[in-house]
């Protein structure tokens, strides 16, 4: 299951959506997300429609996409049930001292559906773009927060470290796992309580590792006298070309047509 965690990897290919702009995508994830909230029904058809064009696009094969939807999995069903069981209104089923609501059918089916759009389109985002690109878009976009003193540029590059160590993380919580299993520990028998026990063996050498890893990388940084972005250059400096005018118009576009539909329509 770890290895289909895709959110934090790069997919390396030549497409039209990875030579875009990463403020570009950045800008268009976000809209894409606040359309998932003020959007509804007919709505997140369009949300749906629109993203399967951006990874037809983006040429990563839908199904990479797909599997990094396992690992909320169990998340999701926690949310969905809580939805259904705990929301009040009309019954639609009714047993023992439980009952399914007709408000909590729609409640769950529209968070189940905001949950796979919003980690399939911030997938896309990722799977697009490389970490230095990431955080070359992030410090740019939130340039104008330097005037209240903001660390921008430190901002970015924490980001960009949190989202590149996702899948080194991930790696090494596999391996761990595979020694630990290797060494007779059972991660799968047993009830909620035993599992959770079980995973004290995994945990203690994970986030050894992940402190370790930490240290090093601050030791790299300060051998080669990491300062800060205060007057550092950029060897490739992000330009917006014509290609980018054009996303920008067809993401404002989407964004306006998803509220449209998800507000006038069913």
């Amino acid at each position: 299951m770890l290895r289909n965690i895709t959110l934090g990897q790069y997919y390396p290919v030549d497409s039209i959506i990875h030579r875009l702009d990463p403020r570009v995508k950045l800008v268009a994830t976000l809209l894409f997300i606040i359309s998932l909230f003020v959007g509804r029904y007919t709505g997140y058809i369009v949300a749906t429609l629109f993203l399967l064009t951006v990874i037809k696009l983006s040429k990563v094969p839908l199904r990479f996409i797909v599997r990094g939807m396992k690992a909320i999995v169990f998340i999701m069903l926690f949310a969905v049930v809580f939805n259904l069981f705990l929301t009040p209104g009309e019954v639609a089923v009714s047993f023992w001292v439980l009952s399914i609501t007709w408000e909590g059918i729609r409640l769950a089916a529209m968070l189940a559906i905001r949950l796979i759009l919003l980690l399939m389109g911030s997938s896309v985002m990722t799977l697009t773009t490389t970490p230095g690109n990431l955080t070359d878009g992030l410090e740019k976009l939130m340039r104008p927060l330097r005037v209240i003193r903001i660390p921008v540029h430190e901002v970015a590059m924490m980001m960009s470290i949190a989202l590149r160590f996702i899948p080194i993380l991930m790696e090494e919580t596999d391996k761990i796992m595979k020694a630990q299993i290797a060494r007779g520990a059972d991660f799968e028998s047993g009830n909620l309580i035993k599992k959770a026990k079980s995973l004290v063996p995994l945990l203690v050498p994970l986030f050894i590792s992940a402190f370790r890893r930490a240290n090093d990388l601050a030791m790299a940084m300060e051998a080669r006298c990491y300062q800060g972005g205060e007057h550092r250059t950029k060897m490739k400096p992000l330009i917006y070309r014509w290609q980018d005018g054009v996303a920008y118009l067809l993401v404002l576009a989407y964004f306006a047509a998803c509220i449209v539909a998800g507000r006038l329509l069913f």
